[in-house]
């Protein structure tokens, strides 16, 4: 347990990394060692099926600002208030094409492509726009860890899995730049105004 105490120092340097109306959302997350140079976070490459039954790797998000959370489609717990916040955040940037929302789910026995196509449908969104993607799960706990999601297997929680509630704000040089407690509906807008500020950065920097 002591990967997931870990944890909770990284939840509080989230906490003093929270950007103001003022500064850049900064790059969270501790700095990497690649090739003998010290580079900033970034989220490891990755290759999922999404609910189309299409490979879905970071190169397809590059031109995006992806939007991240880490659930499954029976979770008894947190994942259908967090869902929730995601569909407020899905309804905000709808019409905007450099926003992609991305689900990952930890139960890919019974999530799979079929199953989570569904899901996409009963909920009525774009699946261009949401990714729902499946994939080893092993795999999925490093990725969830790279997202800063706590996510393990757990006989003592509902269905077997613990996880956290947090959605990530990705950019398109696959940083980390903000997040929110998708279990609190407080917490989201101040994170639609990240997402915001990130996307006029980009804006700003392409000019």
């Amino acid at each position: 347990m002591n990967k997931y105490i870990s944890f909770l120092l990284l939840i509080s340097i989230f906490i003093s990394c929270k950007s103001t109306d003022n500064t850049p959302l900064p790059i969270i997350g501790k700095k990497k060692m690649v090739d003998g140079k010290e580079v900033d976070h970034f989220i490891p490459d990755f290759s999922y099926t999404d609910q189309n039954g299409k490979t879905v790797t970071n190169k397809q998000l590059d031109d995006y600002v992806y939007v991240a959370d880490f659930f499954y489609t029976f979770c008894p717990t947190i994942c259908p208030t967090v869902m929730k916040q995601m569909l407020t955040i899905y309804d905000e940037f709808e019409s905007n094409p450099k926003v992609k929302l991305v689900s990952f789910t930890l139960d890919p026995k019974r999530d799979t492509p079929e199953h989570l196509k569904q899901y996409a449908e009963n909920l009525g969104v774009d699946h261009d726009k949401w990714l729902f993607l499946s994939g080893e799960k092993d795999a999925t706990y490093d990725l969830a860890e790279e997202h800063f999601v706590v996510a393990y297997d757990d006989p003592d929680s509902p269905d077997g899995f613990n996880h956290s509630g947090k959605i990530l704000l990705v950019d398109q040089n696959r940083h980390v730049r903000a997040f929110a407690e998708g279990t609190d509906p407080d917490d989201i807008p101040d994170f639609l105004d990240d997402i915001r500020k990130l996307l006029k950065e980009i804006e700003t920097k392409a000019k």
